[in-house]
């Protein structure tokens, strides 16, 4: 076996771990949308004024029970309502 061969054989392992990793790297989060009532969030604050048990859009049973919502949830680069293309 050359030293290409060893050198393709080695990129292509490295390739094989990374793509692993990414493959098994956790399911994706929802995306905060670009709407009129997230356009300006800028502060968990205003995440919990609707996102909490008394608010009116509930987080589910299986959700964290930390609100550090911009750790897991970014903004969407679509605005809502649009079709992926």
């Amino acid at each position: 076996m050359t030293m290409t061969h060893k050198n393709l054989l080695f990129v292509l392992g490295v390739l094989a771990v990374f793509g692993f990793f990414w493959a098994i790297s956790g399911e994706k989060m929802h995306q905060i949308p670009i709407d009129d009532d997230h356009i300006k969030v800028i502060d968990i604050a205003v995440c919990k004024e609707c996102h909490i048990p008394e608010g009116e859009t509930l987080v589910t049973a299986e959700h964290p029970p930390k609100f550090e919502c911009f750790k897991c949830h970014k903004r969407s680069r679509k605005k809502a309502g649009q079709e992926s293309e």
